[in-house]
């Protein structure tokens, strides 16, 4: 099945922050995907924006996408929802199922995502590891069972080779590199080959046209950028966090042996 229009909706990983040009512009997963497919200018729609949550694919991306009546969409969504204090597994399902039924039934096939364990790549503490992971099982329980019900293919994170590797992320380590955008769009190009569609150009794993990121970059993006970030999120994740601490402790109370009796409780 050749593919004439494609649409991406998402978050900043969809907007393809972390692959930056020379002239300053994101490229990024769709671009890649987009000329795998054989698709121009005029047959891309990405409608994504940075901090979009499932709910902003829902109500502000996903009209557009339905106008362009596209024959495939590329949905990358919800960590950062499982970033915020408010993170509601029912909402989301909901949005997700809503966002998936509307596209199948204006004729696009959407390949959504589950995510990866993002707290081995960004090293964040202990806690807040295990509070993050957490949450993205939560956020994967729902993809998985939204994706079973519509019958779509998906593309898991987690079982892409390279995920955790540091050269498949930019500075920040938040978002893919140009590497990491190639192995995400080789995704899906192989997912949608597997669901029948055409890929007249396979995406090429080798980096060219980028913008290279200097030790300067990096040290610059970690004052300006990552303690703040770190900041505001370990504000959401902490008090969730804290709870896990928490119903472990008492968990570990609850299978920990009695103590032997004193001997002249058991003499007696």
């Amino acid at each position: 099945m050749p593919v004439r229009r494609l649409v991406v909706l998402g978050d900043s990983t969809a907007v393809g922050l972390g692959d930056p040009l020379p002239g300053g512009a994101w490229r990024g997963v769709g671009p890649l995907v987009a000329d795998a497919l054989g698709i121009g200018p005029a047959g891309y729609l990405n409608c994504a924006f940075t901090g979009a949550r499932m709910r902003c694919v829902r109500t502000e991306q996903l009209p557009h996408a339905l106008a362009r009546r596209a024959d495939v969409a590329l949905v990358i969504v919800g960590m950062n929802d499982t970033l915020r204090s408010d993170f509601d597994p029912r909402a989301l399902a909901a949005d997700l199922d809503h966002v998936l039924a509307q596209l199948r039934a204006a004729g696009t096939l959407p390949v959504p995502v589950r995510f990866h364990d993002h707290g081995r790549v960004f090293r964040l503490p202990g806690p807040l590891r295990r509070a993050l992971k957490a949450r993205i099982d939560q956020l994967n329980g729902v993809v998985d069972t939204v994706v079973s019900r519509h019958g779509v293919p998906c593309v898991d994170l987690d079982r892409l080779p390279g995920t955790y590797e540091l050269a498949s992320w930019s500075v920040d380590r938040l978002h893919p590199s140009e590497r990491g955008h190639r192995l995400l769009a080789r995704a899906f190009t192989d997912v949608l080959a597997g669901a029948g569609v055409a890929v007249p150009r396979p995406v090429s794993l080798a980096c060219s046209g980028g913008a290279q990121a200097s030790a300067l970059d990096h040290v610059g993006w970690l004052v300006a950028k990552g303690v703040p970030w770190l900041w505001r999120r370990g504000r959401d994740l902490v008090p969730y966090a804290a709870g896990i601490l928490v119903r472990s402790a008492l968990g570990r109370q609850r299978e920990a042996p009695a103590p032997d009796p004193a001997p002249e409780v058991a003499t007696a």
